[in-house]
């Protein structure tokens, strides 16, 4: 019955939604090479990883070593359930109906039998996460990524990708609620709890990469790029090498926290 359903539910997202992107091709990624701005973007990243020292590590550090796993897991899986519905609205963008019935079925069950997205549910239940964005759906789309720029506390981008996040946002329907309500303390708040559970999950994967360089920055934009493809192409982006920047970690690191017995 769940396959039947999980069939006719994805032909319809299909058949209905498949003119945003049937036509197109996913364009390609952009060089490694592709840095005009690359002294700009170097003293970028100087400034950033002092940040980071200062500041992100020390508290990303303490978040992953005080904080029981079980909580770590928890907080973690609730902000990954507040992205499901730009995940899903993604995936609908992009004309794939599975994916699009697998998030909208993971955020459903998730939200009721995972306790407001504390318990991630749906994994358990054949629904596996994934990640989608606009940048992603306008590589998809076609539009070319333009060249590599490199922020302070938001790391490696491009102008497609850095339209794609601001897009991400004002879909967003939490942070929409929020600005509509005067809650800007819960998107803040979201926004710096995203990233501290990120660059916790990260450390030893950017530890590592770091050792092993001989250039980090150009490792880093390198790995970057590589990632960024594989995303684009709903390939699985495991491998340890190859950690997003933006503060994300391989689909299933080795320490990330361990759901709590039952």
């Amino acid at each position: 019955m769940k396959t039947t359903a999980k069939t006719i539910v994805s032909a319809v997202f299909a058949m209905t939604l498949t003119a945003c992107a049937s036509t197109q091709q996913a364009a390609d990624v952009q060089p490694v090479d592709n840095d005009p701005i690359e002294p700009f973007n170097r003293a970028m990243f100087q400034v950033h990883d002092v940040l980071d020292q200062a500041v992100v590590y020390p508290v990303a550090w303490t978040y992953k070593n005080v904080l029981p796993n079980q909580f770590q897991y928890y907080i973690h899986s609730f902000l990954t359930n507040l992205g499901a519905p730009v995940v899903f609205l993604n995936d609908v963008l992009q004309g794939n109906g599975d994916r699009a019935f697998n998030t909208f079925m993971r955020f459903t069950l998730n939200s009721t039998f995972g306790l407001g997205g504390t318990l991630d549910f749906a994994t358990e239940a054949g629904f596996p996460a994934h990640d989608e964005d606009f940048g992603q759906t306008l590589a998809v789309w076609g539009v070319e990524s333009g060249p590599y720029i490199f922020l302070p506390l938001i790391g490696p981008t491009n102008p497609r990708d850095a339209v794609g996040r601001v897009v991400d946002s004002f879909a967003d329907p939490f942070n929409w609620a929020a600005r509509h309500n005067d809650w800007e303390g819960f998107m803040y708040g979201r926004l710096a709890a995203e990233g501290i559970d990120r660059r916790a999950r990260l450390i030893p994967y950017y530890d590592d990469l770091r050792d092993s360089s001989v250039d980090f920055y150009a490792t880093l934009r390198s790995a970057y790029g590589q990632r960024r493809a594989a995303e684009i192409r709903n390939q699985e982006t495991g491998d340890a090498q190859l950690p997003n920047y933006e503060f994300d970690v391989p689909d299933e690191p080795a320490e990330t926290p361990a759901k709590p017995a039952s």
